[in-house]
C-alpha cells in the first residue's frame, strides 16, 4: 500500500506514479553513468514545470500549497520510478526555504549538500557533494523536514522492489512450478511486505506528525522513521535481488539501481542506532507517540450523544457497568442491533475515544469475541437469543475446540468425527490447545461429518455444551509451569440438531469467519507491556550505549505496530476495506512482544542467574521471565507465523500455491 489513505492522495500518488514511469528515469540514469557532471536537467525541466518539487510550497510564493504529507506521497511516487535529479534536495530545501527549491543548489544535512551536483558515486540516479565547511550540518528542523522527505524516497523503492520480486516470482519456473510457490519464496517475499509495510507507516506518520505543528510529536515520528525506514529499504532491495537470483546480480536489471539508491538514501539522513538511542531519551522523559484521529467535522452530529451515553455509563458501580455497555450497544457497537449499534466507523471511533476519556473499560470478551460473531452472521434466531446476550453479559464462558493433535494449522485433515443419529449427532475425538476448556460452558466445534466429500466440505460447526456426558478435560502444562491450555477428549457426546450452526458441511466456510474474528482482535491487542517496562529499566538503571539503542528499537517497532492500526482506522473512515497493513500486524505485533520481552529479561543481566520461581503475579524480574516465556505461545496460536506467512504471500501478493 502507498503512504497515501485519502482519495485525493491515493489519485494523486497513482497520476504521479504514472507520469514519473513514462520519464525515461531508468534509460537516463543508464545514459549519464559515464557523465560525472551529469545533472539530469531534462528530467528535471519536466519536473519544474509539473511542480513537483513544491507541492508544499505556498501558494502565494509559487507553490502548491499543499502538505509536507501530499509531498511526501509524491516523493513515494517519483522514488518508485526512481526519478533521478534533484527532486528529494528541492523538495526539502523548498520547505525550508518558503520558495521553490532549486536544481543543483539544494539542501545541506549531514555534512552533504543533498543533489549539490557533486560527483557520481554509489547512487548513480544523483549527485551529492561534500560541504566545505564539514562538520554534522543542518538544524533540528532542517533534519525533520530531510528524514520525512527521504523516508517517503525508501517507501518508493521499497515498493518497487517488493512488486518487482513478486512479479518475478510468478512467472519464474524451477523444477516445473512458478518459484512463488515454494514456501521459502512466499516466506522471503512475505517477509518483504511486512518491512516494506512498515517503512510506508513510519514515512506516512513522519509527515503526519510534521503537519500536525508539534515539534516534539514530529520529533518522535522522525526518530522511528529513522530507525525504521533506510535499514528496511536496503534490507528490502536485497531481498528482492535474492528472489531475482543471478539476474538480480546483472548490471543489466534494474534492481542493483534501487539497492543504491536505499544505501545512498540511508548514508544521507544519520546513524538509525542514534535515532534509537534519541527514541529511549524521548520515552524514559515521558514521550510517546500519540495520533489524533482527524474526523473532519463528521462527530460532530454524534457526539453529544455519546458523551451523555458514556457519562451515564461511567456513573455506573464499576461492577454494574459490563451491563450498562450490552444495554446501550457500546460494548460491541460494530455489531448488528440489538447486541450493537450497526455502527459506521466513525460512531466507532467517538464511542471509542469517549470512553477513553471517561475512563470506562470495555471487559475482554475473550473466546466469546470470536464465537458470538458467527452466531450472529450464521446462526438461527434460536441461537442467537439462546447464547448472543448472555455471552456479553459475562454469564457464558466459550472454549474453541478446533485443534487436533494431528490437526493444527490445517483445520481441514481434522479427524474428530461427528455421525448422525436421531434428534442430533455423536462426537468423538480429541481436541487440543483448548484455553479455559477447563471451566468453559460453551464450545465452538469442528467436527467431519462427512468423509466421502473433498476435506473442506465435510466439516461441520456445532456448538456443543461443555458439561454435557462424556467430555473429559484434562490441563497441558505450559513452559511457563501453568496450565493455561487443556486437552479434550469426546467420546460420543450428542449435540442436539439445534446447535448445529448454519448447515451440516458449512463447518469450514464458518470456522474462516471465527478465525478472521480472532486475527482481528489479536493483531489489536496492546503491544507494548514489555516495551514500557524496558522503557522503564532505562529509566531506573545505568544501562550502556548498545542497550539504549536495543531499548529504542524496540520503541519504533511497537510504535509502528500501533501505526499499523491507525492506518486501518483511517481507511475504515475513508469507507474502504482494510489495506495490507492490517494482515501483517499480528506478524509484526508477535515480533515486537516476543522481541521486547526477551529483551526485557536481558537487561537485567545476571540477575537471572539467581532468580527463585517466576510468578506472572509478582514484580520485577520473575514476572519478566513469565512473560519472556509465555510470548512464545503468539507466534504459534491463532495459526503459526509461517502458516501466515503462506496466507499472507496468496493472498494479498497473489503468489500461487
Amino acid at each position: 500500500m502507498s503512504i497515501a489513505i485519502t482519495d485525493d492522495q491515493v489519485e494523486l500518488a497513482a497520476s504521479l506514479r504514472k507520469w514519473a514511469g513514462s520519464l525515461g528515469a531508468i534509460e537516463a540514469i543508464r545514459a549519464a553513468e559515464g557523465d560525472p557532471a551529469a545533472t539530469f536537467a531534462d528530467v528535471w525541466s519536466v519536473v519544474e514545470d509539473m511542480g513537483v518539487h513544491a507541492i508544499a510550497v505556498p501558494e502565494s510564493a509559487g507553490g502548491g500549497g499543499g502538505t509536507l504529507l501530499d509531498q511526501a506521497v509524491a516523493l513515494e511516487a517519483c522514488a518508485y520510478s526512481l526519478l533521478p535529479g534533484g527532486l528529494l534536495g528541492a523538495a526539502t530545501g523548498g520547505v525550508l526555504s518558503g520558495e521553490p527549491g532549486r536544481h543543483g543548489v539544494q539542501v545541506y544535512a549531514g555534512g552533504v549538500v543533498w543533489d549539490g551536483g557533486g560527483s557520481l558515486g554509489l547512487d548513480l540516479s544523483a549527485r551529492h557533494a561534500p560541504t566545505t565547511t564539514g562538520g554534522a550540518g543542518g538544524d533540528a528542523r532542517t533534519r525533520r523536514v530531510a528524514v520525512t522527505f527521504a523516508a517517503a524516497e525508501a517507501a518508493g523503492v521499497a515498493r518497487w522492489c517488493l512488486d518487482t520480486a513478486v512479479e518475478y516470482a510468478k512467472v519464474r519456473e524451477q523444477f516445473g512450478k512458478p518459484i512463488g510457490s515454494f514456501q521459502a519464496i512466499k516466506h522471503l517475499c512475505a517477509v518483504m511486505l511486512e518491512t516494506a509495510e512498515a517503512i510506508t507507516a513510519a514515512a506516512w506518520d513522519a509527515a503526519s506528525a510534521g503537519d500536525a505543528g508539534d515539534e516534539q510529536q514530529w520529533d518522535f515520528a522522525v526518530d522511528v522513521a529513522l530507525a525504521t525506514c533506510f535499514d528496511g529499504a536496503v534490507d528490502v532491495a536485497k531481498a528482492c535481488i535474492q528472489v531475482l537470483g543471478g539476474i538480480g546480480f546483472t548490471y543489466e536489471h534494474d534492481a542493483h539501481l534501487y539497492l543504491r539508491r536505499a544505501l545512498s538514501l540511508r548514508s544521507l539522513v544519520g546513524s538509525s542506532a542514534a535515532a534509537a538511542e534519541r527514541l529511549t531519551a524521548a520515552a524514559t522523559s515521558g514521550v510517546r507517540r500519540t495520533v489524533d484521529v482527524d474526523l473532519d467535522g463528521r462527530d460532530a452530529p454524534i457526539r453529544p450523544e455519546v458523551s451523555a451515553t458514556v457519562q451515564a455509563i461511567a456513573d455506573h458501580p464499576e461492577h454494574e457497568r459490563r451491563a450498562a455497555l450490552v444495554e446501550t450497544g457500546y460494548l460491541t457497537p460494530h455489531w448488528p442491533a440489538p447486541y450493537g449499534l450497526g455502527a459506521d466507523a466513525v460512531q466507532q471511533v467517538v464511542i471509542d475515544q469517549e470512553l477513553a476519556a471517561a475512563g470506562v473499560e470495555r471487559p475482554d470478551l475473550v473466546i466469546a469475541g470470536w464465537a458470538v460473531p458467527t452466531i450472529l452472521a450464521h446462526g438461527d434466531d434460536a441461537q442467537r437469543e439462546k447464547f448472543v446476550r448472555p455471552s456479553l453479559l459475562g454469564d457464558l464462558v466459550w472454549c474453541q475446540l478446533f485443534s487436533e493433535p494431528g490437526s493444527g494449522s490445517d483445520l481441514a485433515s481434522l479427524r474428530t468425527r461427528g455421525v448422525k443419529v436421531d434428534g442430533g449427532w455423536k462426537l468423538t475425538g480429541q481436541k487440543v490447545w483448548t484455553s479455559v476448556a477447563e471451566r468453559a460452558d460453551w464450545g465452538i466445534c469442528l467436527a467431519r461429518t462427512d468423509a466421502d466429500v473433498p476435506q473442506h466440505k465435510g466439516i461441520t460447526y456445532f456448538l456443543v455444551d461443555m458439561r454435557s456426558p462424556g467430555i473429559e478435560v484434562r490441563p497441558l502444562r505450559e513452559i511457563t509451569g501453568e496450565a493455561l491450555f487443556n486437552e479434550v477428549f469426546l467420546d460420543e457426546v450428542f449435540v442436539p440438531d439445534e446447535y448445529v450452526v448454519a448447515e451440516p458441511g458449512d463447518g469450514w466456510k464458518l470456522a474462516r469467519t471465527t478465525l478472521a474474528n480472532e486475527r482481528v482482535a489479536m493483531a489489536s491487542a496492546r503491544l507494548s507491556k514489555s516495551v514500557e517496562r524496558a522503557v522503564d529499566l532505562a529509566t531506573t538503571r545505568d544501562l550502556g550505549p548498545v542497550e539504549r539503542v536495543e531499548v529504542g528499537r524496540a520503541v519504533a517497532l511497537a510504535t509502528v505496530c500501533g501505526l499499523l492500526g491507525v492506518r486501518t482506522t483511517l481507511r475504515a473512515l475513508g469507507g474502504h476495506g482494510p489495506g495490507a497493513e492490517s494482515s501483517v500486524a499480528k506478524l509484526l505485533g508477535v515480533r515486537s512482544r516476543q522481541d521486547s520481552s526477551e529483551l526485557v529479561v536481558r537487561l537485567q543481566g545476571d540477575e537471572l542467574a539467581t532468580l527463585g520461581a517466576i510468578d506472572k503475579y509478582a514484580t520485577g524480574l520473575a514476572a519478566d521471565v513469565w512473560e519472556q516465556l509465555n510470548t512464545r505461545c503468539l507466534s504459534i496460536a491463532g495459526g503459526t507465523t509461517q502458516i501466515l506467512r503462506n496466507v499472507a504471500a496468496e493472498r494479498i501478493l497473489g503468489l500461487p500455491r
